[in-house]
């Protein structure tokens, strides 16, 4: 009969394993109630008997366990099952769970040492009538245990269900018996069914990882093209011409070919067509602002120059504005006389270069944002 029940305890909790849930390391404190069989040791010369116990754990990763445990049992003497025969205990036990964190069910072993208390009614000869008091005599003594088991854990969430199977190493020494048939131990095997319950709130999820904060090498938070980390000149605005550093370029609309006559500030017919483009270039790009700058070549005093330069951005700038340009997106006109050359006025030897000086006296088209 009490194997049927150890076969039945185990294929219970193996009948119910799919029917667990997953669930994550859970560090709470739990209680934990058994009760099971606890086959006796032979030599004591009792009944098996039906156990319980009371337990008070935690788990301390998702493999190990610690627990306190009581235990209590009474069985019958064999051959007097009127006399009183009990045993309790006390022990600190360690578990090792074969599993990951999320398994749903999982083996384990289990190692512990204990105390065994044993209290027993006894009559020294049976052949002889019961001591004048009419009371059996009572033998107790404490002695220490070793706990071995192994078991399988269904987890459900806040309650777990387990089965085991074990033995109880029993150090008991001294029994009510005669001297010539004391025991050094007794080794009682235990099959259990029990569950643990967990204690509190059911434990939080972890915190996702905080996001890597964006390196600066990722962000353009200008929207020029250049990163924050190459970006020398933060806040660029649209329409600019940035350079590899993040900083506006200069740019030039190119007027070549608006080119003046000597000592004039008149533009030429062939000059006209240039500006046409110009015009075109703005109207199509109309977030544009220039500065419209005029120049000289060297002839002539530094004073006259800058003045003769003034005409000639004011000609171009006067046929911007008469062709639909916006004169809030120019800037000048500006003169800048001979101060800015772009070729020889002169050749090595000092003597004249008319062709420089052609591509001197010229106006242009210069960027601003």
């Amino acid at each position: 009969m009490n194997k049927k029940l150890l076969c039945a305890a185990l294929l219970c909790g193996l009948g119910v394993a799919q029917a667990a849930s997953a669930q994550t390391f859970d560090d709470r404190w739990y209680v934990a109630g058994s009760t099971g069989v606890n086959f006796q040791d032979t030599d004591r010369d009792t009944e098996d008997s039906i156990f319980g116990t009371l337990g008070f754990g935690k788990f301390l990763n998702p493999n190990w366990s610690v627990e306190m445990e009581l235990n209590y049992q009474n069985p019958d003497k064999s051959e007097n099952p009127n006399l009183f025969w009990s045993q309790y205990g006390v022990s600190a036990d360690a578990r090792y769970h074969f599993r990951n964190a999320d398994s749903k069910w999982w083996p384990y072993l289990r190692g512990g040492l204990g105390w065994q208390r044993h209290e027993e009614e006894f009559i020294a000869d049976p052949t002889l009538p019961p001591p004048a008091d009419g009371y059996p005599r009572q033998h107790e003594d404490n002695n220490f245990a070793v706990n071995l088991g192994a078991g399988l854990q269904f987890d459900f969430g806040r309650v777990d269900l387990r089965t085991e199977v074990g033995t109880r190493i029993d150090f008991d020494d001294e029994q009510a018996r005669p001297a010539n048939a004391q025991e050094d131990y007794f080794t009682d095997l235990l099959a259990s069914v029990g569950l643990t319950v967990a204690l509190g709130p059911e434990p939080a999820p972890p915190a996702p990882p905080a996001p890597a904060a964006p390196s600066c090498a990722d962000q353009d938070d200008d929207g020029d093209g250049v990163n924050n980390c190459d970006d020398k000149c933060p806040g660029s605005q649209a329409g600019q011409t940035i350079g590899p550093d993040g900083c506006p370029v200069p740019v030039t609309i190119d007027l070549k070919g608006v080119n003046f006559d000597f000592d004039k500030s008149v533009l030429r017919p062939d000059a006209v067509q240039i500006l046409g483009e110009a015009v075109e270039i703005l109207k199509r790009y109309p977030e544009l602002k220039v500065e419209v700058a005029g120049h000289t070549d060297s002839v002539g005093t530094d004073e006259y120059n800058q003045k003769l330069s003034e005409r000639r951005a004011q000609a171009v700038y006067d046929y911007l504005t008469s062709n639909g340009i916006d004169a809030g997106r120019l800037v000048g006109p500006v003169g800048y006389g001979e101060s800015r050359p772009i070729a020889p006025n002169t050749n090595e030897d000092g003597s004249d270069n008319p062709e420089g000086r052609a591509r001197n006296r010229r106006t242009e088209l210069n960027v601003q944002n």
